[in-house]
């Protein structure tokens, strides 16, 4: 019997019997392989759970997504109706427990509300770029050959634009051309996603290629599964961990970069919130030597969420791969 024909008859040794007593389907993996995996993945998060900073990352995380969809839980104000010119940077006031901007808003109120488009613009970027992501280094990582030369080519053109300097380009445009701040959302998302997907495609196609050379893929070609089944069914779970890593990690850099575009002046307008558009407001060396307080808060509100975003990202890689335990 050849090589093949060994780990077939392994294969179906070694399956586990279904409720009628029978084998495993043709294409299941290797139990052994699949109980590996399982206990991997049991002891990363075993080790995950005894990290205070990922808990503590986990919170902060949870905190700015529950502030981003419930705003109202954390303030009764209104960002665009409770300015008012006569509390032009006044102190702390009731609600208003960081006092108010150089237009007379609640610095509170309007850093709360800025979290919703912030984090919708990373979320939404991020689920982009990892759809990108899988979908290239899925397809470069199993086929191999001139399918892979073309993708890693195009991967590192993709690679090579330079985010800040092509996010100028195109928001300006969306503004010239007129568009709300729905299409400078979209744009934002698309801008972001369609080039921050690059790191984990190649992080994907690392993973496929290490993992096609396994004798549980051999044996389920060998049973009958086709590549689609092989690419999504056996091979698509052993990438998922580190792509998750850098799609987290991406996640917080998204959520700066909307923000710095923002800073730029090519961000949302009002009276649309978000931390980037509430630090440019607030910046200039007068407004921040008279009042810095408008500033500082969506800045520390901005740098907390991005630090939880990447820690989560950094302690999941540490906890996933052996070698940083």
């Amino acid at each position: 019997m050849s090589e093949f024909e060994n780990v077939a008859a392994s294969e179906l040794h070694t399956a586990t019997p279904g409720p009628a007593g029978e084998p495993n389907a043709p294409g299941q993996p290797h139990t052994l392989e699949v109980k590996r995996a399982r206990s991997a993945t049991t002891d990363a998060w075993h080790d995950l759970a005894r990290r205070p900073l990922f808990w503590i990352a986990v919170l902060i995380a949870l905190v700015a997504l529950v502030m981003a969809v419930f705003p109202q839980l954390f303030t009764s104000g209104d960002p665009n109706v409770a300015c008012q010119l006569s509390k032009q940077n006044a102190g702390p006031s009731g609600p208003a427990i960081f006092g108010f901007d150089y237009q007379g808003c609640d610095v509170y109120t309007r850093a709360i509300y800025g979290a919703r488009n912030s984090l919708l613009i990373g979320f939404f970027a991020a689920l982009f770029a990892g759809v990108l992501a899988i979908l290239a280094g899925l397809t470069s990582g199993f086929f191999g050959g001139w399918v892979d030369a073309v993708i890693s080519r195009g991967t590192d053109i993709v690679l090579g634009l330079p985010l800040i300097l092509a996010g100028l380009v195109i928001m300006k445009r969306v503004d010239n051309a007129g568009g709300g701040n729905t299409a400078r959302i979209i744009a934002f998302v698309l801008l972001l996603g369609g080039l921050g997907w690059t790191t984990a495609s190649r992080v994907v196609r690392s993973s496929v290629i290490s993992a096609k050379n396994q004798d549980y893929v051999q044996a389920a070609r060998m049973l009958g599964a086709g590549n689609a089944r092989i690419m999504w069914r056996h091979i698509l779970p052993n990438a998922l961990a580190p792509f998750l890593v850098v799609i987290t990690i991406a996640l917080g850099s998204f959520i700066a970069a909307e923000a710095s575009l923002s800073f730029l002046g090519v961000g949302l307008e009002p009276p649309a919130q978000s931390w980037g558009l509430q630090i440019s407001q607030a910046s200039g060396i007068g407004k921040v030597r008279t009042n810095p307080i408008p500033l500082i808060v969506p800045s520390t509100f901005l740098a907390l969420t991005v630090l939880a975003f990447i820690i989560l990202g950094d302690k999941i890689r540490e906890a996933f791969d052996p070698k940083l335990r």
